[in-house]
């Protein structure tokens, strides 16, 4: 009972969020809620131990599939995005042959050099990729009414809705699968990879499935924000960005579903709210160097550890003022 109250709490509290904010607050909403799916996304890849410098870059597979889908092929926006889903899943697939030849720091290198390659050709490639200016003029999502309720989506908070149905169903899609058989096997390849192979378990397949299904959503990430902003170019799929991912998961944890969606909140808010309220929104880079040198120097497992302890005192406070029977 208290787990669907806090539930129906929590989703209340979201959909009046916006209610009361300005317009370049709720952008910032927009691409919070983006961003909790992509790093998100990037967890289900780590379970099975690997740590990828290209999951930024796939997402920008998307964001340019579903675009080009768009416009040059007539597809309806919703269809495009799910298109554009599906190749940065297969790009994905095709990647994973070379690089889970490779383990470790090996295949961390590997799939930057394979990440950059793609940047590459979208910078070489003016038709179709738009060279080094990318692509413009994006077709954005078009606006449908809901009985008394009319969502033009070249409004944030419109389509700030539009994003949160589509991440709370893909969370809940990702939780599912964590909690199934196949999460379970992504645990074991990670930890006991030699066990798990000796019981018949293909271990670069099962790491192969969970790069392809991060690699999806991730991609479903990338089709939603080119959609809202109207432009995908190489830039803003870079490094630096992937380095952001890689400091959400690090500093909110990996141990659990939530620790991730923590780190990637609270830089946001230290990012969004806090650096650029004091002008300081240039020293991003190193604020989040900061963070991340106190992160693994006086919280280790991450903010979801931090929860953690707070929720178990307030049980113990809770309990020591029930009155004894």
């Amino acid at each position: 009972m208290r787990r669907a109250l806090f539930w129906l709490a929590l989703a209340a509290v979201l959909i009046a969020l916006p209610q009361g904010l300005s317009l370049s607050q709720q952008e910032m909403l927009v691409f919070l809620t983006i961003n909790i799916l992509l790093v998100a996304s990037y967890r289900l890849l780590t379970l099975t131990g690997e740590w990828s410098l290209a999951h930024v870059v796939i997402m920008g597979v998307g964001a340019y599939a579903s675009a080009l889908y768009a416009a040059h092929f007539a597809v309806p926006v919703p269809v495009s995005m799910l298109l554009g889903a599906a190749t940065a899943a297969g790009v994905a697939l095709l990647l994973s042959y070379p690089l889970f030849r490779m383990k470790g720091f090996y295949f961390l290198i590997g799939s930057f050099a394979a990440g950059e390659i793609i940047r590459l050709l979208w910078r070489r490639f003016r038709e179709p990729f738009g060279g080094p200016r990318g692509l413009t003029r994006i077709e954005p999502m078009p606006s449908f009414d809901l009985g008394v309720w009319h969502f033009d989506f070249f409004l944030p908070a419109s389509y700030y809705y539009l994003v949160l149905a589509v991440v709370a169903v893909s969370l809940w899609t990702l939780w599912r699968i964590e909690k199934s058989p196949v999460g379970l096997t992504f645990h074991a390849v990670h930890w006991q990879d030699s066990l798990a192979q000796a019981a018949g378990v293909n271990v670069r397949a099962w790491r192969t499935l969970a790069f392809v299904i991060a690699s999806g959503f991730a991609g479903l990430c990338g089709a939603l924000g080119a959609h809202y902003l109207g432009t995908a170019n190489p830039q803003a799929f870079g490094v630096e960005q992937m380095v952001f991912v890689l400091t959400w998961a690090i500093v909110g944890g990996t141990a659990t579903f939530h620790g991730p969606i923590l780190g990637c909140i609270a830089l946001t808010v230290l990012n969004d709210v806090v650096l650029r309220g004091l002008g300081l929104e240039q020293a991003r880079p190193m604020a989040y160097g900061l963070v991340l040198i106190l992160a693994v120097l006086f919280l280790p497992k991450g903010l979801e550890d931090l929860l953690a302890r707070a929720l178990r005192r307030l049980r113990g406070a809770g309990a020591r003022t029930e009155p004894a029977p």
